[in-house]
């Protein structure tokens, strides 16, 4: 079992708040990681709406369901039963006891309305993603808070790996498919995964005529992975219309399966003008979609590199879940072309820039668009980093490193 970094995170929730859900698509961790903490409490009982006994139970009488949990209920993939919610808000409203409901769901509670209006300023909500690298190697990386605290330049990799970072990308951080001894495999798991979650988890969140062309939608979005997002284009491309593509991406975002990474702009107005990039919650998902291997990725700069910058982007936002500065991650580009892949920025508005490079050269025309941001930035920028595939962390002028790409795993406190 892998030390999850949101363990703690939920033990706090608990000790705070009536009720906690974790969120995060399916086989990530969520039941595992609920029972081990469920595992240490007395007086508390763990049931999962996956067993047909358990949801026929809550949906036939969620009531009389709900009243005959312990005073302490974690509930497994409570979105199968959203009759629950209800009375769970009853429950609450009776007695506000701190971590009395935690619950687990492969769905974004925002897109449940029944959770979310029920269960306004009653829940905490906490997302589980794939596996980070840190949590696969057991470490505690600083990376974040190091950046945001001008200590970049202190940042170092291990100097070895135990797998290369291609090995790393394609295996993602699915704990099931990592289990795999083979690509072949780990493939296989994929494309269960896969058919699982558009004949299951789409069916159970919407009911939609068109479940047919939901792979050709995920094959597409994968091939512009990193990108941002085109609804007019995309429904020309599939023949959809440009509304249900919106709604069928939107869907996907519901299932934890793709993330966008909004814009930038000093203006917060003018941030929801601006279009969105799209990524995929897992780089050995995304690459089991692009049908690419490690032998096709040494042949595939195009593909190498949108591999890496999902990778990258996705434990940036693993980590930056359980750090100190807690950023809200986006991305930047100007009309003129000037592109930070990923701008983080906290609540007090300091800002760290990374860009990501899957080569292990690094040169100052990989720092253009990190100096452009910083002059809009100003003294708000506490670092612009080029997350690279070499060993060294190297000073590039005013606040800007490179630094290795093994820096977001490596033992950096």
């Amino acid at each position: 079992m892998f030390a999850r970094m949101l363990q703690g995170q939920v033990l706090q929730a608990m000790k705070d708040t009536p009720v906690v859900f974790v969120a995060g698509s399916r086989q990530t961790g969520k039941s595992t990681l609920v029972q081990a903490v469920q595992a240490s409490l007395p007086d508390s009982d763990y049931r999962t709406m996956d067993d047909l006994n358990t949801l026929a139970s809550a949906r036939r009488d969620p009531m009389g369901f709900v009243e005959a949990l312990p005073s302490r209920a974690f509930l497994d993939e409570v979105q199968r039963a959203p009759e629950v919610f209800l009375p769970i808000k009853a429950a609450v409203d009776r007695d506000r006891r701190p971590g009395r409901f935690v619950l687990t769901g492969s769905a974004n509670v925002l897109a449940l309305p029944r959770v979310s209006d029920s269960l306004a300023g009653r829940m905490e909500i906490l997302t589980l993603w794939p596996l980070a690298q840190a949590e696969i190697e057991g470490t505690s990386p600083g990376f974040i808070d190091a950046c945001f605290s001008g200590q970049a330049g202190s940042l170092r990799g291990p100097g070895r790996s135990r797998t290369t970072l291609v090995q790393r990308v394609l295996a993602g951080g699915y704990p099931e498919a990592l289990a795999r001894a083979t690509g072949q495999a780990r493939a296989r798991w994929f494309d269960g995964y896969l058919t699982t979650l558009v004949q299951r988890d789409v069916r159970d969140l919407a009911q939609i005529e068109g479940v047919i062309q939901l792979p050709a939608l995920l094959a597409t979005l994968a091939a512009r992975a990193g990108s941002p997002l085109n609804f007019a284009d995309l429904g020309r491309n599939l023949a959809m219309n440009q509304m249900t593509v919106k709604r069928y991406i939107a869907l996907f975002e519901a299932l934890f399966l793709v993330v966008t990474l909004p814009p930038w702009s000093d203006n917060l107005g003018k941030r929801l003008a601006k279009t969105a990039k799209i990524y995929f919650n897992d780089a050995g998902l995304l690459a089991h979609l692009l049908g690419v291997d490690g032998d096709g990725l040494a042949h595939q700069s195009v593909s190498k590199g949108a591999l890496v910058e999902n990778f990258a982007v996705m434990e940036l936002m693993k980590l930056a879940a359980n750090s100190q500065a807690r950023p809200s991650l986006f991305h930047f580009r100007t009309s003129s072309g000037q592109e930070v892949d990923v701008v983080m920025e906290t609540r007090r508005r300091d800002l760290v820039g990374v860009e990501i490079k899957s080569a292990a050269t690094v040169a100052d025309a990989d720092f253009r668009g990190l100096h452009h941001f910083a002059a809009i930035a100003g003294k708000r920028l506490r670092a612009g980093v080029v997350l690279y595939a070499g060993r060294e962390t190297l000073p590039f002028g005013d606040r800007m490193w490179a630094v290795p790409l093994e820096a977001l795993w490596a033992e950096n406190r």
